[in-house]
């Protein structure tokens, strides 16, 4: 029998510690480090530096505490709370290549940060894309050096003994942490269904084996994967549970809630080669401007669609740009904000027959496929590969014009003769494919790991990130078009594929009304266009790269040009990884930190 305490109980203990969250700055002026973001890069580093008790760190954010929100902790809530107070919901721009509509981005204003609204799906990356992250220049960052930083954070919570031996339920331990701040594991609402055991031997028909753990550097199969849950509690642990509300008595941390940074303050700026950040001005919730002084760095950990803006408004950016607004350039960084790389979603539907009755109807099977182009294209892989490189110069040129070239279509071109080896030489997974029974229907979920498209994100006024231009991309290269269509079709096939065809029944998402099995490219565009979705895994847009290749941080995540400003969060992830990014981030952050303790 599982223990349970009541979250109502958990959630009253932890709100009586003595360290709550303050939230007005009385008397609060001056500290080592500040930390802009309590999200879950952000606080993850408030943590670690905060464990030498003679230093101080402030965390500003802008969000409340969503510790007793019930559409957060529910941990089989993923949607409850979008729309909803703690939902930015960033709007796009009309999306050229898109039928000129605009879409969603969410991100969470909360304490916490997007762990608080996200799908709970913890995977990392094959280990040869954090090997690409070296290759393009940033020295130390490899596999190699990141893995210990994904145990460091974790607690691999082991499932009891009867789910073990019911089945589907696999790791291997040492892929996972024991000790970390943040617990992972296998929700008991997750309950081992029959029809994963056709759906295997489906994909293994296809050719796509059994995976038993994705965590270890080797992502493709069909395979299961833990959530960022606390299992016996029965509650979500995003940030602010792994790493700050155990730890919030600590008097030399603090947390300004419901606290607004405006900009990055400077002790000078004579020399944009070696600009110095002296603190970060905020605006209360009351509407009350000051200062917050940092003794020693400020960090920006705002998340991908926040921290390029924060820059921007510091002076850190295109001079260009920057001037429309009346801002003096500190540092000419002309790519901040640039290299935004999102990753594109769809979904099919079936109607199951009759006969069939999922054991647990909601959405929560923690049981995924990420099969390689080969899985997917089959005998036709190399037609596929051989067209797509005849295309990246092409695809450099065009990205490259598209942001008045502050990145060098040169630079572009070599990027993405990277990422196409990760794809048709490594083979890394090609997709992600979730396949899930909610509501009496199957949803099969999926979206293409690695799209060429580039877009940016920039401030649209002087004064605030609100209201920011965010401009993705969305299918603006065929190839990510044709990579969403192929994934569809490959679904189709397993869903047609025996023996999970028994319970598969009659496709109503696109449909064959909609899309015949004999439909053309436009077709199946116009389809995959009008009912996409963002992923919601925004990343690059201060990305670590060498100066010279467009980057905005370096190797130590400090900002080109400064002295004391670094950013982490997902912004400096130079590109996309196959993995949800959550986990990633908790690692790059754990690093951070210690880079930053080595460097004080």
């Amino acid at each position: 029998m599982k223990n349970t305490i009541p979250l109502s109980l958990l959630a009253t203990a932890v709100a009586a510690r003595p360290g709550a969250p303050i939230r007005d700055q009385a008397n609060v002026t001056d500290y080592d480090y500040i930390v802009v973001g309590g999200g879950t890069s952000g606080l993850v580093v408030a943590n670690r530096l905060s464990e030498d008790a003679s230093v101080s760190v402030l965390v500003i954010e802008r969000g409340e505490s969503v510790l007793n929100n019930a559409n957060v902790t529910d941990v089989n809530g993923y949607g409850k709370a979008f729309g909803t107070e703690i939902d930015y919901a960033f709007q796009t721009t009309p999306q050229t290549f898109a039928n000129n509509e605009s879409a969603t981005m969410r991100a969470a204003k909360a304490l916490g940060g997007t762990s608080t609204i996200n799908g709970l799906a913890y995977t990392r990356a094959e280990a040869s894309q954090i090997d690409a992250w070296e290759t393009v220049g940033n020295q130390g960052w490899n596999w190699t050096t990141l893995f210990p930083y994904y145990l460091k954070s974790e607690t691999f919570e082991v499932p009891d003994e009867a789910r073990v031996a019911a089945g589907h339920f696999a790791w291997n331990s040492e892929y996972h942490g024991e000790s970390g701040p943040l617990h992972t594991g296998f929700a008991y609402s997750d309950t081992n269904d029959s029809y994963p055991v056709s759906m295997n031997a489906t994909y293994k028909a296809l050719g796509l084996s059994w995976n038993e753990d994705p965590n270890g550097g080797s992502m493709i199969g069909f395979t299961p994967y833990p959530k960022t849950i606390d299992q016996d509690l029965n509650v979500r642990w995003d940030a602010a549970r792994a790493y700050y509300y155990p730890y919030e008595n600590r008097t030399n941390l603090k947390v300004l809630l419901s606290t607004t940074a405006n900009k990055v303050t400077w002790a000078n700026t004579n020399d944009d080669s070696s600009a110095t950040a002296s603190g970060v001005e905020i605006t209360a919730a009351d509407g009350t401007v000051s200062v917050v002084t940092a003794r020693k760095e400020v960090i920006l950990s705002a998340g991908a669609l926040v921290s390029p803006l924060l820059l921007e408004l510091s002076g850190v950016g295109n001079p260009a740009l920057l001037s429309q607004y009346g801002i003096e350039t500190v540092v000419e960084l002309p790519t901040v904000g640039e290299n935004l790389q999102d990753q594109i979603n769809n979904e099919l539907q079936y109607q199951p027959p009759s006969n069939f009755t999922a054991a647990y109807d909601g959405g929560g099977a923690q049981l995924v496929a990420y099969p390689a182009a080969s899985h997917v294209f089959g005998a036709n892989e190399s037609t596929v590969s051989e067209a797509l490189k005849s295309q990246l110069s092409a695809y450099a040129d065009a990205v490259a014009i598209a942001n008045g070239n502050v990145t060098k279509a040169s630079d572009l071109l070599d990027f993405f003769q990277l990422q196409y080896d990760l794809i048709f030489e490594k083979e890394v997974p090609y997709a992600e494919v979730l396949i899930y029974i909610s509501s009496g229907v199957w949803g099969a979920e999926y979206w293409g790991l690695l799209p060429f498209s580039r877009g940016s994100i920039h401030i649209s006024q002087a004064n605030s990130t609100d209201d920011a231009v965010i401009n993705p991309n969305y299918f603006m290269l065929d190839y990510d078009t044709e990579l969403q269509i192929s994934v569809a079709k490959f679904i189709r096939e397993v869903f047609a594929t025996e023996p999970f065809a028994a319970l598969a029944g009659t496709e109503t998402t696109p449909g064959f009304d909609v899309v015949s099995s004999e439909a053309d490219e436009a077709t199946w565009k116009d389809w995959a266009v009008n009912k996409y979705r963002s992923n919601f895994h925004p990343v690059a847009t201060a990305a670590m790269l060498p100066k010279e290749k467009g980057g905005v941080v370096d190797s130590e995540l400090k900002v080109y040009g400064t002295t004391n400003v670094r950013v982490v969060d997902a912004s400096i992830l130079p590109f996309q990884v196959c993995g949800h990014l959550v986990s990633t981030l908790y690692a790059v952050a754990e690093r951070a930190s210690d880079l930053i303790k080595a460097s004080a």
